[in-house]
């Protein structure tokens, strides 16, 4: 198991939502994907809206950077941590991001 893997935190998650938190962490910074890449990169293609779910439970927001996924038609999504919607714009344009 890889040091900086989540599988070692004592919180309760499905193995999908480990694999996509795992997944939103290699992200790198200034750059988005979309909830049907990140579906396709943990192996789960049709499954965009389990994916979404998990991307929502993500219980450490900025470790874990759920704000760099975005809807397919380019808009920003949903944000289920401190400050919403308008606090993940604010975190994309500072990593440079523009929507």
């Amino acid at each position: 198991m890889k040091p900086d893997s989540l599988s070692n935190i004592a919180f309760r998650h499905t193995k999908l939502q480990l694999k996509v938190w795992n997944y939103l962490k290699k992200i790198p910074l200034g750059e988005v994907r979309t909830y049907k890449q990140v579906a396709k990169a943990v192996g789960r293609p049709l499954a965009v809206r389990a994916v979404a779910n998990a991307i929502g439970k993500n219980p450490f927001p900025i470790k874990i950077p759920c704000h760099r996924v975005i809807r397919s038609d380019g808009k920003l999504g949903g944000y289920s941590g401190p400050g919403g919607l308008k606090k993940k714009k604010l975190l994309l344009k500072k990593e440079g991001i523009k929507l």
